[in-house]
């Protein structure tokens, strides 16, 4: 039950993201709920190998870089899904910034069990 919970807050997140970033588009609700799995399977897999890869620039940055990488698994996210469309750098980042504050607050609401 907490994967469907934790999608449907993504695929939430997604909405707020379009609703609020010019250059974020979904085709759909089919390709919101393809692109919130996507998203939290490229979250769970490859963001955690690029953010040891990147370890010592985030530290560096004082951990301002994580913002990049987290624009970086949203644009891959674009990339590997055909109904999103993320139009370049500043739309992945302020767009995984809304995302990851609506998804923060969704998440603390619901909790860790969904």
């Amino acid at each position: 039950m907490g994967f469907v919970a934790r999608t449907l807050i993504t695929a939430i997140a997604f909405l707020v993201a379009q609703a609020l970033i010019p250059g974020i588009a979904i085709r759909g609700w089919g390709w919101l709920i393809i692109a919130a799995v996507v998203f939290g399977l490229v979250n769970a897999f490859i963001r955690p190998v690029i953010f040891l890869l990147s370890l010592p620039l985030t530290v560096l940055t004082l951990g301002l870089f994580t913002l990049v990488i987290n624009a970086m698994m949203l644009g891959l996210t674009a990339w590997l899904i055909p109904g999103l469309e993320v139009r370049g750098f500043w739309a992945a980042f302020w767009g995984a910034v809304v995302i990851w504050i609506v998804s923060w607050i969704a998440n603390s609401l619901v909790g860790d069990r969904g």
